[in-house]
């Protein structure tokens, strides 16, 4: 039984990764603006509860739970994204703001959070996207989406150098497009080729089993171009 923690859990893959782990008895933090879906699952092992990204003072309560309840965490899900598609020139600083809040800044604050709780076996693996890989197809209007996914890229390189002595392992999985709500919003009539519990079957077994191959790697998933 693993302690783990994923964050964006509300619909999507994020939804179905709750699904799959809770169902292979492994205890979840489940983190979601709103965590009415998943509460409404009642799942054994799960914990969840409203939790903002960008809300500083949301991660003390995900502290408190650590310290209170697991004392360890096993792993990490930066799953939770923001995905905006606007022309560069009409996107204000505001909204180019909130989606690095959410896939950049947030992430690494969620990082900081749980590491006093990881240990040298943890594995913290990041969510990003195919738009984030240098050379990889780019599409008009996802200039902040894009970009924010290419930084975390980075971050999650760096970070595995800092901490490669004493742990946790750090990697990222640069997804081509999946069928999500998010996406759906983003790009109405775009069918993606591959589902979201499809793509969280694969996330839950490299979460679980990729540290044990890989540290500051970022492996691209994707059967299409995004």
């Amino acid at each position: 039984m693993k302690n783990i923690i994923i964050t964006g859990t509300s619909r999507g893959i994020g939804f179905e990764l709750v699904k799959l782990l809770s169902a292979q008895g492994h205890r979840v933090l489940a983190l979601s603006r709103n965590s009415k879906p998943i509460l409404d699952l009642k799942l054994p092992n799960v914990t969840t509860f409203n939790f903002d990204l960008s809300n500083s003072e949301h991660y003390l309560s995900v502290s408190q739970f650590l310290k209170s309840n697991w004392k360890t965490v096993d792993v990490l899900i930066n799953n939770a994204g923001a995905l905006l598609n606007k022309p560069f020139q009409e996107t204000s600083y505001d909204e180019f703001k909130a989606v690095y809040d959410t896939n950049l800044f947030g992430v690494a604050e969620m990082i900081k959070t749980m590491l006093p709780f990881s240990t040298k076996t943890s594995h913290v693996l990041t969510i990003s996207s195919m738009g984030g890989i240098q050379g990889s197809a780019k599409f008009a209007g996802l200039s902040a989406y894009s970009s924010s996914k290419g930084a975390v890229i980075t971050l999650t390189e760096l970070l595995a150098e800092e901490y490669k002595d004493n742990g946790p392992s750090f990697n990222a999985l640069a997804l081509g497009a999946v069928q999500t709500e998010m996406l759906a919003e983003a790009f109405p009539g775009y069918q993606a080729p591959v589902t979201a519990i499809e793509m969280a079957t694969y996330i839950a077994d490299f979460a679980l089993n990729g540290h044990k191959f890989y540290n500051g790697k970022i492996l691209q998933v994707s059967n299409s171009t995004p």
